[in-house]
């Protein structure tokens, strides 16, 4: 089979130049958190969701506003709460008299966007929480029998305070698959806090531009849509995903101990995307394993369902994943298919 022709150099480099402009403006509103806007970037280019997890304070929503404006999307805020309703989210029906005639009317609620932020997701009820399962999965919400199609691209980008918290529910496993990254959200260093303090009165951010339109956003991901997935790469994926089940062939020793459920095949699709998306960035026309390790614990530990051994333990996911990225070899020792086939034949 002939491998698909690989991008030109300079379609790669207009791309990243493209996707390089937002970055640096999600760097000038969020100050001293490279990595968390690097890897926002790498889930929005790979079309996927994102899973901000801090405590509040942190500028968890205003990295959202910021890349709504720098993008030229369309931005809706839904706050969540206890008291929240499904119908709050997706809309619903209305009925209204016209020309002397009674009727259902829908009004759209404002899941019908092309960026929601969901603050505070796990303040809502599971029943709430799951209005979005359709729309995040399918980009499209069906009410009354009748489904309607989100605007394109469609991104839910959600805010969730520590489960230690009061008042929070834990995001179910079918909501946290959906999600392609989760990020931490960490507190910035003494020198991030003093440029806050003498360059931003009132921690406002600087005013952004919009660097990139829909036309733009649509070429880019054309591109990383063209970036090439080595089959060695994409084994190694697979055999990363797998060893994250207990029982597995190449479970280690801390999933079999920890972890009652691994990813999804949802984690290894995840993966190679983002992996493109994260090569895209590094001005490289295919993916490398040292783009998967960089994804994987992003996009796989939020995936992983732990043991209560590992709670007693103080083992989290991420710990578990960074030992799965060490312990799996990137070269697999088995032949390759067409090698299999053409020996037995």
């Amino acid at each position: 089979m002939n491998e698909p022709a690989l991008l030109s150099p300079e379609a790669i480099e207009d791309a990243r130049a493209k996707a390089l402009r937002v970055l640096d403006g999600l760097n000038r509103a969020i100050l001293g958190q490279e990595e968390l806007t690097r890897f926002c970037l790498v889930a929005c280019l790979a079309r996927g969701h994102i899973l901000l997890e801090g405590l509040p304070g942190l500028g968890k929503t205003e990295l959202v506003k910021a890349l709504s404006r720098l993008l030229g999307l369309t931005f809706r805020r839904l706050q969540f709460t206890p008291d929240l309703l499904p119908g709050d989210v997706t809309g619903g029906h209305v009925l209204e008299e016209s020309d002397g005639k009674r009727g259902l009317v829908f009004h759209p609620g404002p899941v019908f966007t092309q960026i929601l932020l969901a603050d505070e997701i796990n303040r809502a009820s599971p029943k709430t929480q799951s209005a979005l399962l359709e729309a995040m999965q399918e980009r499209r919400v069906t009410t009354l029998g009748e489904t309607r199609e989100l605007p394109s691209p469609f991104y839910v980008l959600a805010t969730q305070n520590p489960i230690e918290l009061e008042g929070t529910y834990p995001l179910p496993e079918a909501q946290l698959d959906r999600f392609l990254f989760k990020l931490d959200v960490t507190k910035v260093d003494r020198a991030t806090l003093e440029t806050i303090l003498t360059e931003r009165r009132g921690g406002v951010p600087p005013e952004l531009e919009m660097v990139a339109d829909e036309t733009t956003l649509a070429e880019i991901f054309a591109t990383v849509d063209g970036v090439f997935l080595p089959r060695a790469v994409a084994n190694y994926i697979a055999r990363l995903v797998d060893a994250s089940h207990p029982g597995a062939p190449g479970a280690t020793e801390t999933v079999e101990r920890y972890v009652r459920y691994g990813g999804s095949p949802r984690a290894a699709i995840a993966i190679a995307e983002s992996a493109r998306a994260h090569a895209l960035l590094a001005g490289k026309p295919n993916v490398g394993f040292d783009d998967v390790r960089a994804v994987a614990p992003h996009a796989l530990a939020h995936r992983m369902a732990l043991d209560y051994r590992a709670r007693l333990d103080r083992v989290d996911a991420r710990a578990i994943v960074r030992a799965l990225i060490d312990e799996v070899s990137e070269l697999s020792e088995e032949l390759p298919r067409e090698v299999e086939t053409s020996r037995g034949s």
